[in-house]
């Protein structure tokens, strides 16, 4: 990946609840595992009920989401989806299509444990990150 597409790639996860708790460089580390793709327009990235396995962050472009064939949300720069099949491989809840060209970077679950062994502290920020987004979730209900 290039050096603007990674740093880029980076400050968009910083942003992620998941990750906020990472320092600098565990994010920077996450960040070089990532790859970069190009999505054609009217292309899927994910369909509902494939299996999981690839986390995702929208570096440019537009994307809708659809549930049962019903559009339910269209996602930007910085959003991001699939973070829960980092953990758990469960069918994919929603499809997620390009609307105009679409550049994101994706993550792997394999890369995922990779940053995981490589950095025993990433594990903790990750864990820290998640707690406090079950916290700020649990507030609202």
């Amino acid at each position: 990946m290039m050096t603007g597409d990674r740093s880029l790639y980076r400050a968009h996860l910083s942003m992620i609840p998941m990750f906020g708790s990472c320092t600098p460089d565990q994010l920077d580390r996450l960040a070089e595992l990532g790859d970069p793709r190009a999505v054609n327009d009217s292309d899927d990235v994910v369909r509902e009920g494939d299996k999981g396995g690839t986390f995702f962050v929208i570096t440019g472009g537009r994307a809708c989401v659809t549930r049962g064939g019903r559009e339910v949300g269209v996602l930007g720069p910085g959003d991001y989806f699939g973070e829960l099949s980092l953990f758990d491989p469960a069918p994919r809840d929603a499809t997620i299509t390009a609307v105009g060209p679409l550049s994101l970077v994706s993550l792997p679950r394999a890369a995922f444990t990779q940053a995981l062994n490589e950095i025993p502290a990433f594990r903790d920020s990750l864990l820290h990150g998640m707690a406090r987004r079950l916290h700020d979730l649990d507030r609202r209900v």
